[in-house]
C-alpha cells in the first residue's frame, strides 16, 4: 500500500539490518527517503533497493557522532524538497563489557552514538519542523503531522548484563522521547521509542567473533554465541528471535495516519521477551 506517498523520512543507520529493513518498508510505502550509513557503498546498495520501489532517495555517509554530522544531514533532506515528515533515530552498535573491564572511551561511544547523535539530530531538525508547523497553520489553520521514532532495546528498559553503557544509552533515549513529546505536541509531531528485543542481525546473530565492525579505527567484535542466542529464545514467547523485516514493521506502525494520538510511548517490539 503507498500510503506514505509523498512523505520524506530521514533514517540514520539504514546501510544493514534494521536500518536498512525501514528505509524498504517505509520506501515500500510511498515514503522518499533521506537515509544515512557510516559506510557509503552499502547505504547505495539500499538506496537501489529503495529506487525500486520508485522512492526518491538521498544518501549522507558519515559519521552520526560527528559535530557536524546533523546539520549536514538536515542540509542533505532540504536540497530537493523543503519537507520533513519523519525522522528515525537507528544508528547504532553493541561494545560490551562488565563495568570493571569498560574503558571511558568505551562508556563514551555508547552515549555518544545512542543518546548524543540523536540529540544532535532532534536539535537540527527542531527549526525546520517548526518552521513547517508554522506556515501550515497559518494555511490550513493546522500543521501536518508528522513523527519521530527513536530507537530503545529491552536493555534500556530491563538492563542486561555486560552492556552498562548500551543500556544507559538505550535508557537515555526514552527520556528524551518522553520530553520531545511533551515539547513538540504543538507541532502536531508525535514523539515514540521503539525497544527492540533480539532481532537477527550482525550483532545478534549467533557465532561469536566470527565478524567485527569497524568503528573509528577500532575492530568491535560482533555477534552472541550459539549457546547465548539459543537460550535467548528459549525465554521468547513467540520461541524464536525476530527479523529485520519484523523490527522495520514496528517502526511503521508510528508512521501510519492511525497512530497520530499515540505519542510519548514505547512499543516493546521482542515476541514478548523483556530482561
Amino acid at each position: 500500500m503507498k500510503n506514505l506517498t509523498g512523505r520524506v523520512a530521514l533514517i540514520t543507520g539504514a546501510g544493514r539490518g534494521i536500518g536498512r529493513a525501514i528505509a524498504l518498508r517505509l520506501a515500500q510505502a510511498g515514503c522518499d527517503l533521506v537515509i544515512n550509513d557510516l559506510d557509503a557503498a552499502v547505504l547505495e546498495e539500499t538506496a537501489d533497493a529503495a529506487r525500486q520501489f520508485g522512492s526518491d532517495v538521498l544518501c549522507c555517509a558519515g559519521d552520526v557522532t560527528a559535530p557536524d554530522f546533523a546539520e549536514l544531514f538536515v542540509g542533505t533532506a532540504l536540497e530537493r524538497r523543503d519537507a520533513l515528515d519523519f525522522v528515525v533515530n537507528n544508528a547504532g552498535y553493541a561494545w560490551d563489557s562488565v563495568i570493571q573491564k569498560t574503558s571511558d572511551d568505551q562508556w563514551q561511544a555508547m552515549l555518544d552514538i545512542h543518546l548524543t547523535a540523536p540529540f544532535r539530530l532532534l536539535r537540527a531538525v527542531q527549526p525546520v519542523i517548526s518552521r513547517l508547523a508554522k506556515q501550515e497553520i497559518a494555511r490550513d489553520g493546522t500543521a501536518m503531522r508528522r513523527s519521530v521514532i527513536n530507537i530503545s532495546s529491552v536493555a534500556g528498559l530491563g538492563g542486561n548484563p555486560g552492556q552498562a553503557g548500551y543500556a544507559t544509552g538505550k535508557a537515555g533515549i526514552v527520556g528524551l522521547t518522553k520530553t520531545l513529546a511533551k515539547e513538540w505536541g504543538r507541532y502536531n509531531v508525535t514523539v515514540n521509542a521503539v525497544a527492540f528485543g533480539a532481532i537477527l542481525t550482525r550483532m545478534t546473530k549467533g557465532g561469536a567473533g566470527k565478524s567485527t565492525i569497524t568503528i573509528k579505527g577500532k575492530q568491535i567484535a560482533a555477534g552472541v554465541s550459539d549457546e547465548i542466542l539459543a537460550a535467548m529464545e528459549k525465554d521468547i514467547p513467540l520461541g524464536r528471535a525476530g527479523s529485520c523485516e519484523e523490527a522495520a514493521g514496528a517502526v511503521y506502525l508510528f508512521c501510519l495516519p492511525e497512530s497520530a494520538y499515540i505519542t510519548g510511548e514505547v512499543l516493546t517490539a521482542g515476541g514478548g521477551w523483556t530482561l
